[in-house]
């Protein structure tokens, strides 16, 4: 297993983190797993202000939190009543299982969904090919090996297609495309006709834009496309090809 990602609030599924806490209401969120991702992620909620509850059956782990955190720290496993409830469950507003273990996390996350009723309920997996399965059970997955195999590649590649979001079953992908210069001063619409890419937004002098047919590519704009994953590669091709003089 290589290196763990550090997931931001808003990749484990809670939306409402993740730009800061004005204008929002403060809320209880219950994690399970206080390796690097769980310590990192409960650090972040706190830090913008909301209540904070971490369960890990190891009570050595909670060294990872350091002494500034305020939060409660349980010992026990997560899907156990009892240990949920004394870390606050039945007050909670979302629950995240970032355990080192697919098989923890999913029931954990069950548990918590189907016995406390908190809908806001994220799941970390290593094993992609599950993530259908949990998704038949409403369970928003991250996938943590695909998601750093992507971030790598970025690093290792540039160019190309980085994934910035997958759905859970991994059919559906938004990703950043490299595009030939070629392309500069094209209509978004004959971007679209000639490639068959769906272009979901600009991003233009760092502000994300929602393009109209009639938007023209301008020198810089970072183009993010959404696709079934089996074509991103085509689509890819496609965007790089009149640097060939394929056009």
């Amino acid at each position: 297993m290589f290196a763990i990602p550090v997931l931001t609030a808003r990749q484990m599924g809670i939306p409402w983190a993740g730009s800061g806490i004005a204008g929002r209401t403060a809320v209880h969120i219950v994690i399970m797993g206080c390796g690097r991702v769980g310590s990192t992620l409960a650090h972040i909620l706190e830090d913008q202000g909301h209540s904070v509850a971490v369960i890990d059956q190891d009570a050595d782990a909670f060294r990872k939190l350091g002494s500034g955190f305020k939060g409660r720290k349980i010992t026990g496993s997560g899907f156990d009543r009892d240990v949920l409830i004394e870390a606050g469950i039945e007050e909670a507003d979302a629950f995240a299982a970032v355990s080192s273990g697919d098989n923890s996390n999913i029931i954990s996350a069950r548990v918590v969904r189907e016995s406390f009723g908190i809908q806001r309920v994220a799941a970390r997996i290593y094993d992609p090919r599950r993530a259908e399965v949990y998704q038949r059970v409403g369970i928003p997955t991250v996938a943590t090996v695909r998601w750093t195999a992507d971030q790598m590649l970025r690093t290792l590649v540039p160019d190309g297609a980085e994934s910035l979001w997958r759905d859970p079953t991994g059919k559906i992908v938004l990703a950043e495309v490299a595009y030939s210069e070629r392309w500069l001063g094209e209509k978004v619409k004959v971007l679209e006709q000639s490639t068959g890419a769906r272009i979901a937004f600009i991003s233009r002098l760092g502000q994300a834009l929602v393009p109209e047919p009639g938007t023209v590519l301008q020198e810089g704009d970072l183009i993010h496309v959404i696709t079934e994953e089996s074509d991103l590669e085509r689509i890819t091709a496609e965007l790089a090809k009149r640097a060939e003089g394929g056009r």
